[in-house]
């Protein structure tokens, strides 16, 4: 079973942290608008279960995502399944149709703006996010999929980049729940 293991950490010096990449030879990539529309599940309270269902749009393409329990209190280590939806449904407007028609309900739309980048930590390539998320703050993403074997690792590898990139604590809550908690 694959697995993405996720730390997230707020910044509040956005230009020290870009200044920071530079000089690690990073480059920041280009802002990429993304909506993701978060459905709730008729008989099952994602809330309690630490689960959530979307449907990613970014560059007139759609996706839908669905992730798992969190599996341990550091990271956010969890099963995430996404499968591309076609093309004639950018939007996603189709699918969420679907959803609707099954008893799904909307909760809400997180919109941010997404610059991606990539670090070698420890002979592996983490991809990096730099995510100026609407009404709730920017955050640096570090990211790395695992497979059971190699869990342990790779959450070894995401701590110990974030820590030799001085992020302080990570933030387990979703963009999600930041939104609703205001």
């Amino acid at each position: 079973m694959q697995f993405e293991v996720e730390q997230k950490h707020r910044i509040d010096d956005v230009a020290g942290f870009e200044a920071m990449l530079a000089n690690r030879g990073v480059t920041l990539g280009s802002p990429v608008e993304q909506a993701d529309q978060y459905f709730a599940h008729p008989a099952r309270d994602f809330a309690k279960t630490d689960e959530a269902l979307r449907i990613r749009t970014a560059r007139g393409k759609s996706f839908v995502t669905y992730k798992g329990p969190k599996l341990d209190a550091a990271t956010k280590t969890r099963r995430e399944l996404e499968l591309p939806l076609d093309a004639t449904d950018a939007g996603g407007l189709q699918f969420a149709e679907l959803l609707s028609a099954l008893g799904f309900k909307p909760v809400a739309v997180v919109r941010k703006n997404r610059r991606l980048f990539h670090l070698v930590h420890d002979g592996r390539e983490v991809e990096g996010a730099l995510d100026d998320v609407d009404g709730v703050g920017t955050f640096v993403e570090l990211e790395l999929l695992a497979e059971d074997a190699n869990l342990d690792e790779t959450k070894q590898v995401i701590a110990a980049l974030a820590a030799d990139l001085n992020l302080g604590p990570s933030e387990r809550r979703s963009y999600l729940e930041l939104l609703l908690a205001k």
